[in-house]
C-alpha cells in the first residue's frame, strides 16, 4: 500500500510540474460547483479506460470489473497500469490535451491541482441519487478529496500509522512492551533504555525520519498543532504546539534513542527495523508486507501510536476519480459506483489487495496476519487526520526537506527552523 504516500515523495516532485502544466493549459478554469451523473441504463455500451499504478493489484481490479460485467455486459474497461514514477508525468501530459483516462486513481498530494483545475467531476451528482454516501468512508479521507465543500473522489482504499515494535529485543533489553495508551514519556523512555542496553550490537530503540507520514505530522497533530490550516492558506509551522511535535524528534535523537539523521539517510528505518536493528518504528499498515518478508515476522507485533496531548494519526488512501473530460462520462461513473459499493470493496479486501475504505470491509486485512495486531490501523480512523495538503503541496513540501533535517540533528533550534519554514511556506500558499 505505501505507493499511496511514500510514495508520497509519492509524485509531490510531479505536482510541482502539473501546478503549472494544469494550470496553464485549464485557461483559469476552476472546480465545477456540482457533478452532472445519470444512472447508466444496463445496457449502455461504451469503451472506458481505468488508470491505475500499481500491477500487483490487478488481479483484484479484474475480479471487480467481471463483477461489474454481470450489470453492464457492453461496458468494456481497459486497466491501464503505468508504474508509479511514469504515471505522473504522463498524467500531467494527459491533463494538458484532455485525454486523461475516463476512470483513474488520485492520491491526496496532487489531487487538489487536478481537482482545482476542473480536471475531475465532482461526486456531487452520484451524491444527490444516493448512489454513493461519503458516510460510509472515514470522515479524513473524505476531507481530503474535497474542496470548499465540494467532493470530487470515491475513497479506494486506506493507510494509517501504528507503533511496530519488536517483541524479542524489548525482552533483551528488559523492557515493557508498548501498551494501547502509551504516551510519549513512555515512548523516549523505553527507546532510551532500549538504545542504551543494546548499543553494543548497534541496536537502537526507535527512528526519525524525514517521512512526515510516518513521523512528525503525527506527532505535530498529537501536540494540537497543525501542519497547514484547514482552508490551506496558511503555515502552521510557526505555532508553539507545532513546534512541540518537531521537538519530540530532535530530542529522540539527541537522546540516543534513534540513529542520527544522516545514519537514516543512508539506511533508512524500515530497514533498520527489518534488520533487527531498531526495537520501535512509526510506519504505516503498508509495512505488513515488508515484516511479513523479513527474518523477525514472527517476534513483530504493532501498537497504537504514543499520545501527546491528544490522539493522532495521519491517513490517507487513494481514490477513485472520473475525468471531467472524458467522452464516456456515464460509463466511467458507472465503474466508479460500483467500485465504491460495499460488494466491491469487500472483494478488494478478501483478495488481499488493500485495506479497503468502506466501513466494515477489513476484516480480511486483520486477518491477513494473525500474529500481528493489524485491527490497530482500522481503529485508527477514528482518531485520523487527513494528509496535510494543499494546492501546491510539493512547493512547501521542498522546504521540510531543506530545512527540518538541521532542526531533528540539532544544529538550528526547532523554533527557528520552524519560523523559517512558516515563513517560506507562507510565500507560496499566498500565490
Amino acid at each position: 500500500m505505501k505507493k499511496s504516500l511514500t510514495r508520497t515523495g509519492l509524485g509531490l516532485v510531479a505536482a510541482l510540474g502539473v501546478a503549472a502544466l494544469v494550470a496553464g493549459c485549464s485557461s483559469g478554469s476552476t472546480a465545477a460547483p456540482a457533478g452532472d451523473y445519470e444512472a447508466a441504463p444496463k445496457d449502455l455500451a461504451a469503451e472506458i479506460t481505468y488508470g491505475v499504478w500499481d500491477q500487483t493489484q490487478v488481479d483484484a481490479i479484474d475480479a471487480n470489473i467481471a463483477e461489474f460485467n454481470k450489470e453492464y455486459p457492453n461496458i468494456d474497461v481497459n486497466v491501464n497500469v503505468t508504474p508509479w514514477d511514469s504515471y505522473w508525468p504522463k498524467l500531467q501530459t494527459q491533463a494538458s490535451s484532455d485525454t486523461l483516462p475516463d476512470l483513474f486513481w488520485m492520491n491526496g498530494p496532487n489531487f487538489q491541482t487536478y481537482g482545482g483545475a476542473g480536471k475531475i467531476e465532482p461526486i456531487t451528482g452520484a451524491v444527490e441519487a444516493d448512489a454513493i454516501d461519503p458516510a460510509d468512508y472515514p470522515e479524513a479521507l473524505i476531507d481530503l478529496y474535497a474542496i470548499d465543500g465540494v467532493q470530487y473522489g470515491v475513497p479506494k482504499d486506506y493507510d494509517t500509522i501504528g507503533l511496530w515494535y519488536n517483541t524479542e529485543i524489548f525482552e533483551r533489553a528488559g523492557v515493557d512492551v508498548p501498551a494501547d495508551d502509551w504516551t510519549w514519556e513512555d515512548f523516549d523512555s523505553a527507546a532510551s533504555a532500549i538504545s542504551a542496553s543494546l548499543s553494543g550490537e548497534g541496536i537502537y530503540g526507535a527512528a526519525g525520519g524525514m517521512d512526515g507520514q510516518t513521523s512528525y505530522y503525527n506527532t505535530i497533530f498529537q501536540a494540537g498543532g497543525e501542519v497547514i490550516s484547514d482552508d490551506g492558506t496558511e503555515s502552521g509551522y510557526d505555532s508553539a504546539e507545532t513546534e512541540a511535535g518537531l521537538q519530540f524528534w530532535t530530542d529522540l535523537i539527541e537522546s540516543g534513542g534513534s540513529p542520527s539523521i544522516q545514519q537514516l539517510s543512508d539506511t533508512p528505518a524500515i530497514q533498520w527495523f527489518t534488520s533487527g536493528k531498531l526495537g520501535m518504528l512509526w510506519s504505516g499498515s503498508w509495512s505488513r508486507t515488508a515484516v511479513a518478508e523479513s527474518a523477525f515476522a514472527d517476534v513483530i507485533d504493532v501498537a497504537p501510536l504514543p499520545q501527546g496531548e491528544e490522539q493522532a494519526t495521519v491517513i490517507h488512501g487513494v481514490s477513485n476519480v472520473v475525468a471531467a473530460s472524458g467522452k464516456n462520462k456515464q460509463a466511467a461513473q458507472a465503474l466508479q459506483v460500483f467500485l465504491a459499493s460495499e460488494a466491491a470493496q469487500q472483494q478488494q479486501g478478501d483478495m488481499g489487495a488493500v485495506i479497503p475504505a468502506f466501513t466494515g470491509t477489513q476484516q480480511a486485512f486483520v486477518d491477513s496476519a494473525p500474529n500481528v495486531n493489524l485491527q490497530v490501523f482500522v481503529d485508527a480512523t477514528e482518531y485520523a487526520r487527513p494528509y496535510p495538503v494543499s494546492a501546491n503541496t510539493a512547493e512547501w513540501n521542498a522546504f521540510e526537506t531543506e530545512l527540518l533535517p538541521d532542526a531533528f540533528s540539532g544544529d538550528v533550534a526547532v523554533d527557528e527552523a520552524a519560523a523559517s519554514l512558516a515563513e517560506k511556506m507562507n510565500s507560496v500558499l499566498a500565490k
